[in-house]
């Protein structure tokens, strides 16, 4: 860990540091403070009284819960695949995976939609969560890899001289051990999942079927739009991810420091 042993440097490192803070918090300390903006804690009441809130956050919790169990076992397997077993050309199929991370949503879109038509999909959680978690997949394997790396041989190789078959050393050895980085997967999934905005638009056609990231639009009109309580929504929205964060935040430092230095 980087240390400073003079007055000087701490001072130089932490004006570096606030430096680097500012940009980030001026956006988020305007949002907090316009919201309150004419009505105040009314801004607030008003987004609660939308129609359907708790269905919003319920549909969201889905897609979020559903796309973390699903990226979280994906991405062990994945990472234990290309890093402790005997593949033919995984190699070249890792970097085929990686390569899929220059593919933004967006591009995807059309595609996506023709699939989930063609499957019977369009309309159902599901058309979201497996897109959020095909494009999720490649980087959190990314990470998890090099976590995985870590890991001595040995105690794979001693376990499959006991009897112990793949799955079971996936289960038993790799799984307690991937706990650091589990809390880092899982944190990064989330955030991603519950702030998910175009894919939820395009396919869930239902308005039952809404998610948090659309409290906003209930504010929006053809002429002139509520500005302090799109922007409550926004705080709202965020709500669930910031206390998420804050709450594992030393298992995800932790989980991020383990995956980047094995």
């Amino acid at each position: 860990m980087f240390e400073t042993r003079t007055l000087r440097s701490r001072l130089l490192l932490q004006l570096v540091v606030t430096l680097a803070v500012v940009p980030f918090v001026i956006p988020l300390y305007a949002m907090v403070s316009r919201s309150f903006t004419g009505a105040g804690w009314g801004n607030y009441t008003a987004v609660l009284a939308v129609p359907g809130f708790a269905r919003f956050f319920l549909n969201s919790a889905i897609v979020a819960g559903a796309s973390v169990v699903i990226i979280y076992l994906a991405t062990l397997m994945a990472a234990f695949g290309f890093s402790k077993l005997r593949v033919k050309r995984k190699e070249v199929l890792f970097w085929m995976m990686m390569a899929a991370l220059t593919l933004p949503e967006v591009v995807l879109i059309a595609p996506l939609y023709a699939t989930a038509v063609r499957l019977g999909l369009l309309g159902t959680f599901w058309s979201v969560i497996l897109p959020i978690a095909a494009l999720q997949i490649p980087f959190t394997v990314l990470i998890a890899r090099g976590y995985v790396d870590g890991i001595p041989d040995t105690l794979f190789e001693a376990a499959r001289l006991d009897g112990a078959n793949t799955w079971r050393m996936f289960w038993n050895i790799l799984v307690p051990l991937a706990r650091p980085i589990a809390v880092a997967l899982i944190i990064l999934v989330l955030i991603n999942a519950w702030n998910a905005y175009l894919l939820p638009k395009v396919f869930l056609i239902d308005q039952d079927m809404g998610v948090v990231t659309m409290l906003p639009e209930f504010f929006r009109r053809q002429y002139n739009d509520d500005t302090p309580k799109i922007l409550a929504a926004a705080v709202v929205t965020a709500l669930p991810t910031v206390i998420a964060y804050v709450s594992l935040q030393k298992h995800f430092e932790r989980g991020m420091a383990a995956g980047a230095i094995k």
